[in-house]
């Protein structure tokens, strides 16, 4: 209960300081040679999520525009899960298991890396119903290689690091156009969870069979 009620507080205190200091942070993102500095900050608040990263992404969409907001944001979001994948395969894969035995659906996940590791990724990053550090820790303790991990992940991101940079964007300069864009991000959501479900509902018969 006090950790829930700290996070609340915290993220009030967040929203406050970016609605009172918003122009001044936009205005110190937008410098030219600030542009590293931002995928730094990206990459360390993707690894430390103290600030939702959704803020994240709308602030520097906000700052960059929806298409270098997105770039920036992703390649934060993205660098900051392959640094986690190394972080748990190479040095630290005992914290890995131990987070994720407080996940209470990972029998769930496993099946789903049974069937096809990379497109589980994909699916779990386009419909983001599982905890970005329980997928980040699961493949790097799976056999799933570096190279399918990066690269399912990298292109699962795109979306939603898309929606937050322009959600931040619009806010700026046409707020009555963030209805529109998380409705068309919603149904880019169902479309891919359908797409999920059949996938799925066609591997059941595969391992009804071997069952058999």
């Amino acid at each position: 209960m006090f950790k829930k009620i700290s996070l609340a507080l915290l993220y009030a205190v967040v929203a406050y300081l970016i609605y009172r200091y918003g122009e001044e942070i936009v205005a110190w993102f937008q410098a030219p040679n600030h542009i590293a500095l931002v995928i730094v900050a990206a990459t360390a608040m993707a690894l430390f999520p103290v600030i939702p990263y959704p803020v994240v992404g709308g602030v520097i969409g906000a700052a960059f525009g929806p298409v270098l907001g997105a770039a920036i944001t992703w390649t934060g979001s993205t660098a900051a899960s392959i640094l986690m994948f190394l972080f748990v395969r190479y040095g630290y894969q005992e914290w890995g298991e131990r987070m994720l035995y407080r996940y209470e659906r990972l029998s769930k996940l496993t099946v789903l890396f049974e069937r096809n590791a990379f497109l589980t990724i994909l699916f779990t990053r386009l419909v983001p119903f599982i905890p970005s550090i329980i997928i980040n820790a699961y493949s790097a303790l799976s056999r799933v290689s570096f190279g399918s991990y990066a690269v399912a992940s990298a292109l699962g991101k795109i979306p939603s690091m898309l929606l937050f940079a322009f959600v931040g964007n619009t806010l700026m300069s046409e707020p009555g156009a963030v209805a529109l864009t998380i409705a068309i991000y919603g149904g880019f959501l169902a479309v891919t969870l359908w797409v999920y479900r059949q996938w799925k509902r066609s591997k059941e018969p595969v391992q009804s069979n071997r069952e058999a």
